[in-house]
């Protein structure tokens, strides 16, 4: 999970580079595809996937709408939000991810888990706010930063949805099913944007992050999501989020982009120290590998 807070970071700042550049649908379900046909490469040739593992598709199809429906959001945020405030809405997940880990699983958040909670929402939202306390006052929410939070709510909903309906199946067979399936979802939905998306014209940057996002953004932090769902509660799987604004700025610098205020950074430092108290919680949720939707 600590890398895939780095890996799912870098998607943020490059995200921002090319958010105006291409329809968010275009270039997800481009991505998609690409993530699919990567990790297809990866786990058939080894046997991984196995005939039991095809029973019951329409799960495959739940998680991968959810994931659809968060990157699209997050990417159409991106066209008016920054990438260091989106990154903030995107540590409020956890404490989403709790709520849906008590719904869907019985899951419940330790008083250690809660304080973390509680910590990581303070330090967003003072991101969110870009450290001004007038814009808090008034709740003046930027438009992008609206949009990805609904996407949040998918993204958080994810995580505990996996535990819930893996039957057995290896992380990385799991997410090939989740990515075939929002590759389906963003044809169907987009297919007039994808076909009207001048490809041959797109600017370089638009072809890097694209690469980016389906090698690192979508087939490795898939897998390592699943992999950790199967065996840490929800929250605490989301809870590695928290680093995710502390990365971002460090891309923004390296990519040249301009950094925010400092007192921004007073509302990092609340999401790295609540991540530092989350991972003192013994909690632990063995492997569930039988588990029935």
């Amino acid at each position: 999970m600590l890398l895939f807070s780095i890996g799912i970071a870098g998607s943020f700042s490059l995200g921002g580079l090319v958010a105006n550049e291409i329809s968010p649908v275009s270039l997800n379900a481009v991505r998609f595809a690409f993530a699919a046909l990567v990790v297809a490469a990866a786990v058939i040739p080894l046997g991984m996937v196995r005939r039991s593992h095809l029973s019951a598709p329409w799960r495959y199809m739940a998680t991968g709408v959810l994931m659809s429906i968060y990157f699209v959001l997050m990417f159409e945020g991106l066209k008016t939000a920054s990438a260091v405030s989106t990154s903030a809405v995107f540590t409020l997940a956890p404490l989403i991810s709790a709520i849906f880990g008590w719904f869907l699983l019985r899951q419940i958040t330790t008083p250690r888990m809660a304080v973390a909670l509680a910590i990581a929402a303070c330090g967003a939202i003072w991101v969110i706010f870009r450290a001004d306390l007038g814009d808090l006052l008034a709740f003046k929410v930027g438009r992008g930063e609206t949009i990805f939070f609904f996407g949040c709510i998918a993204h958080a909903a994810y995580t505990p949805l996996v535990r819930k309906l893996n039957r057995g199946e290896p992380p990385a067979v799991f997410v090939l099913g989740t990515l075939v399936a929002g590759t389906v979802v963003l044809f169907i939905y987009g297919w007039r944007d994808v076909l009207d998306t001048p490809w041959s014209r797109l600017p370089t940057i638009v072809w890097v992050t694209l690469a980016y996002v389906a090698i690192v953004a979508s087939s490795f932090t898939f897998v390592a999501v699943n992999y950790a769902t199967l065996r840490l509660p929800a929250a605490k799987v989301m809870a590695y989020t928290y680093l995710t604004p502390t990365w971002v700025i460090g891309w923004e610098w390296a990519l040249g982009q301009e950094l925010p205020k400092p007192m921004v950074f007073m509302g990092v430092g609340l999401t790295v120290v609540a991540l530092l108290v989350l991972l003192k919680d013994d909690g632990h949720i063995p492997r569930q590998t039988n588990n029935r939707a």
